[in-house]
């Protein structure tokens, strides 16, 4: 907490430009201060080097770069930055010119802040105890490839970011970095909606994430939750929902993945020997692959999921691969063909995934175009009356639900 609050009002007009009236008003005000920053144009790339807090109040009063460096640089802990417009940064993605970046801090509020124009929106670089919330952040109207990051963290941990919506950035991207409650976001038209790259112990629930290349992907992380998530939309050649690589010891549960390429994208994951990997609970509906194992994935364990819609629900490109050794039970699957004779809801019989010669669609995209048509239906038909080989068994459900509002 702050021990000091004095209100420090600053008049300024347009003309404010030339010259760093903010910059020298930060400089003079005293570790404790509030400045609260009436509607106007104030000048960028200021440095905080103190606890202070800066107010705008309604987003009106506006702190624009100069199209070169970081809007805003905040090296002291105890910051608070907040209700501002924070425009026009730099283009190098090498200096990662952001609005707002954040050096070895710890408990700093960035709040309720409009930046747009910036490459990147608020790098955390060794950022600790802080709270990242209800920001709105666009990057500059660059190619996908070619945009920052919307929100960047960088060996921090123990912070809290819910409520922000990132709008045609580039990614959300956790990098060594752990501990930390990432919740109620959105991020759209983005290519990573949610990164994270040697993590450990994020709790990952509630957000939701339209329209982008990449939903949630986990690479070589463990320890994780993420609950509760509405993915949606995508689509392209890269396009998943739930992305699984060399990751241990996760839990996904009752999250939505509609509207994809791929649901889930599971690679050599569990990664760390004599772990588990528990997905329950999760709707994974009307998306071209339900599941996709890619590598040697064994050990997950999906249990009480709703696969519904998909044009697949499992896809397997690892043919001396089996992913038998993974666990499925009481999974609702609309494909399953058997019979309930007590009535208690289980299927009589277990769910059997098998693939077929025919399936080799899967994996030639040029046949994959004629999905759906009357000769991919005939063989379909014919491969199951008389298989034009052995057909492979993929993975069994013993406890299948009948109906998935069961689950």
């Amino acid at each position: 907490m702050l021990q000091k609050i004095i209100a420090f009002t600053i008049a300024i007009s347009s003309l404010s430009l030339a010259g760093n009236v903010l910059q020298d008003a930060i400089d003079q005000a005293k570790p404790g201060s509030r400045l609260e920053l009436p509607a106007g144009l104030y000048h960028g790339n200021i440095v905080i080097n103190k606890p202070l807090i800066i107010d705008g109040k309604d987003q009106k009063a506006i702190i624009e770069g100069d199209g070169k460096g970081t809007v805003v640089t905040i090296t002291s802990s105890g910051v608070t930055v907040k209700n501002l417009t924070i425009r026009h940064s730099g283009e190098e993605h090498e200096k990662v010119d952001a609005g707002i970046s954040m050096k070895k801090t710890t408990q700093c509020h960035i709040e309720n802040n409009k930046i747009v124009d910036c490459l990147f929106g608020i790098d955390m670089s060794e950022v600790s105890s802080s709270e990242i919330n209800d920001n709105y952040i666009e990057s500059k109207p660059f190619d996908l490839g070619i945009r920052g990051d919307g929100i960047r963290l960088w060996y921090s941990n123990d912070n809290h970011l819910s409520g922000n919506h990132l709008y045609k950035s580039r990614d959300f991207v956790v990098w060594y970095s752990h501990g930390n409650l990432i919740e109620k976001n959105r991020g759209e038209y983005g290519r990573y909606s949610l990164h994270f790259m040697y993590t450990g112990k994020n709790i990952v629930k509630d957000n939701v994430y339209k329209h982008n290349s990449v939903g949630i992907f986990f690479m070589y992380s463990q320890d994780t939750v993420a609950t509760g998530n509405l993915i949606q939309n995508s689509l392209g050649t890269t396009g998943l929902g739930i992305g699984m690589k060399d990751a241990s010891n996760f839990v996904l549960k009752d999250n939505t993945i509609i509207y994809c390429a791929r649901g889930l994208f599971i690679d050599r994951s569990p990664y760390e020997p004599d772990t588990t990997n528990l997905i329950e609970g999760n709707r994974i509906i009307y998306n071209s692959e339900g599941i996709h194992f890619h590598s040697l994935s064994l050990h997950n364990t999906f249990v009480n999921n709703i696969f519904k819609g998909n044009i697949e629900n499992v896809m397997n490109d690892s043919y001396n691969t089996r992913i038998t050794e993974n666990e499925f039970d009481g999974n609702y699957w609309d494909d399953y063909e058997g019979f309930d004779k007590n009535g208690d809801g289980i299927g009589d019989g277990p769910y059997n995934y098998y693939a077929y010669a025919d399936k080799v669609w899967l994996l030639n995209p040029n046949i994959k175009f004629f999905y759906g048509s009357p000769v991919i239906s005939i063989l379909n038909f014919l491969a199951k009356l008389a298989p034009f080989s052995e057909p492979v068994l993929l993975l069994s459900d013993k406890h299948p639900k009948m109906h998935e509002g069961q689950v």
